[in-house]
């Protein structure tokens, strides 16, 4: 997984609330046998309509949103099932940040390990942000990880008004040396062989079997 330090992109705000997995990523597609792929199929119910020809009504696919990266979300978003393809889908698609006040729990937990940084704050920030992001064309924010900052940018790149946020220490350190669960157990893996090594020694391939009989 890269390291994810910083992030600059284009707003979007995605006004629903309880959005859940099922939503994100309908069950249908949940077959495919690797990663790649979910960004098209990302929100499908509401992005496309019959024969997959874009919903003019969908947020996403207004002109003035193509390409934005920071998706503004409501409340409880990510809830229902613990498919990991919801974060597949959002990282496919293009978005590396969330922003909202709420998420379910373990798809806030698959998005970390996945390289998408969700984060929450209270709602009236959220609110303010879904307010600019709508009045104001090619609004972008700045989100650095390392500070736990989140900075307004105008048109010309200017830097605006920056506010702060909280994330848990461990997900915070680990994505910004972009190590994942199994790339953390990698690092313990010499302690790991030699406990294994101490505690729990290789049986013998060809050998008679030494389980001690029990008498009835």
């Amino acid at each position: 997984m890269e390291p994810f330090r910083k992030h600059t992109g284009l707003v979007v705000p995605f006004d629903k609330i309880n959005v859940d997995t099922d939503q994100i990523v309908p069950k249908q597609f949940l077959t495919w046998s690797t990663k790649d792929g979910y960004g098209r199929v990302l929100f499908y119910d509401w992005r496309y309509l019959e024969g997959e020809k874009p919903n003019p009504d969908f947020v996403l696919n207004q002109e003035r949103y193509r390409g934005a990266s920071v998706l503004l979300c409501r409340p409880n978003f990510g809830c229902g099932s613990s498919r990991e393809h919801a974060a597949w889908a959002l990282l496919g698609f293009g978005f590396h940040v969330l922003i909202g006040s709420s998420y379910a729990d373990i798809f806030y937990a698959n998005c970390f390990k996945n390289r998408v940084l969700p984060v929450k704050l209270e709602q009236e920030q959220v609110d303010e942000f879904f307010r600019r992001a709508e009045q104001i064309v090619g609004y972008q924010l700045e989100v650095d990880l390392e500070a736990q900052t989140i900075t307004e940018l105008n048109s010309a790149g200017m830097r605006g008004r920056t506010i702060r946020f909280d994330i848990d220490r461990f997900r915070r350190d680990c994505m910004l040396r972009g190590v994942d669960d199994i790339g953390l157990a990698l690092e313990f893996e010499g302690k790991i062989s030699e406990y294994e090594g101490k505690h729990h020694p290789a049986a013998p391939l060809n050998g008679p079997l030494t389980v001690p009989l029990t008498h009835s």
